[in-house]
């Protein structure tokens, strides 16, 4: 589990909004690409059009949420850069539970 002190840290890493901005975009593409009859498919894919015109803002947005998610919360800081260790695979479902809690 993070400390609040290395969850603050990672609200404002850098690398780390990176992977987030690139695991925002992969779930962009996925709503693109579902059938629009899925079940709550319109406001997921209005927020995915905000989202893919600005992948940076959507990014800044939700880097607080997801540190706290509790797949973030549960490994480590890489000391090096200050980035989490969270493999890319749990990072993008941290990811997508986060943006399917808000849309």
């Amino acid at each position: 589990m993070l400390t609040k002190d290395e969850s603050g840290m990672l609200m404002e890493n850098i690398p780390f909004r990176r992977r987030v901005k690139v695991s925002i975009c992969g779930w962009v593409t996925y709503v693109f690409n579902e059938p629009p009859e899925t079940p709550g498919h319109p406001s997921r894919y209005r927020w995915a059009q905000t989202a893919q015109q600005n992948p940076e803002m959507a990014a800044m947005q939700l880097q607080s949420q997801v540190v706290m998610d509790g797949a973030v919360q549960a490994e480590g800081i890489d000391p090096t850069d200050g980035d989490s260790t969270i493999d890319d695979a749990a990072l993008q479902s941290s990811v997508e539970a986060v943006i399917n809690k808000l849309v």
